[in-house]
């Protein structure tokens, strides 16, 4: 695997998305892409067009409000050649005060034949208390 390649495209992608540009994301999201999402207690699956849709809201919600993304990077996991695991914490900045929740993403990107890394995959946890980061345990 080509960390160096992934590193680029993950610190692009963060820029992506605390800039909230829809544009540059629809080209990170995979056409294929699956997602679950658990939201209090609620599991909900959903594709591509949805996961656009969801981020055109919340894109919208920080921007309108000029609210700031609080992302933070968990973990990296190499899961296959081509495929990379990012862990990432994301909240909102509100009038400067940081919401006490965020959201888990476990965000599945593979390189496809062009060589472009895609987002094709993402468990999301939202709600989490943000005292539980710190909480986090890899063995």
């Amino acid at each position: 695997m080509e960390n160096n390649s992934f590193r680029k495209f993950l610190n692009w992608y963060l820029d992506v998305w605390r800039n909230s540009s829809l544009t540059d994301l629809k080209g990170i999201i995979s056409k294929d892409y699956k997602a679950r999402e658990i939201s209090d207690g609620e599991l909900v699956d959903f594709g591509y067009e949805e996961a656009i849709m969801g981020w055109e809201q919340g894109f919208n919600f920080a921007k309108e409000k000029e609210n700031e993304w609080d992302l933070n990077e968990v973990s990296i996991v190499p899961l296959r050649q081509n495929e990379v695991m990012a862990i990432l914490s994301a909240t909102l900045v509100i009038g400067g005060e940081k919401l006490e929740e965020v959201s888990l993403f476990f965000q599945t990107f593979k390189k496809n034949e062009n060589s472009d890394w895609k987002l094709i995959r993402s468990y999301i946890e939202t709600g989490v208390p943000s005292e539980n980061l710190n909480k986090i345990q890899f063995n």
